[in-house]
């Protein structure tokens, strides 16, 4: 495990409020780092970066389709995007050079889970001053 992957287990999966988590390279919109079990493909990469950059106003109107399924926008602006569906949800936080992902499911409190990936966007936010 690299030191980007226990970072992600460290300040995400150790809550027992986020269920997977990844890392994406804005630069070239790659994966960087993703915890056990969540493999973000490519073109998820792409989805999240395009979520941000191009289609923020699309994301708020109609959510999001992700890994099969639909998720309805409960926020979203230049610097999170907080999606849910039923009891599963989807938070992605942007910095200067990442996207954060972050995902909970049921049994999991949300706020705990946008408290921590808003934590570790802001500790990457810090780094990258």
């Amino acid at each position: 495990m690299n030191q980007i992957q226990s970072l992600l287990n460290d300040c995400l999966i150790r809550t027992k409020h986020v269920e997977h988590a990844a890392i994406i390279k804005l630069k070239d919109e790659s994966v960087w780092a993703s915890t056990v079990g969540f493999n973000l493909q490519p073109q998820n990469a792409s989805l999240f970066s395009s979520a941000f950059f191009k289609n923020l106003l699309h994301i708020r109107r109609e959510g999001l389709y992700f890994k099969e399924k639909h998720y309805k926008c409960v926020r979203a602006d230049e610097c999170a995007i907080y999606l849910k569906n039923e009891d599963r949800g989807l938070i992605a936080v942007k910095t200067e050079s990442y996207i954060l992902v972050a995902t909970y499911c049921e049994g999991m409190y949300p706020s705990v889970c946008v408290e921590a990936i808003e934590k570790l966007a802001d500790y990457f936010r810090d780094k990258e001053n």
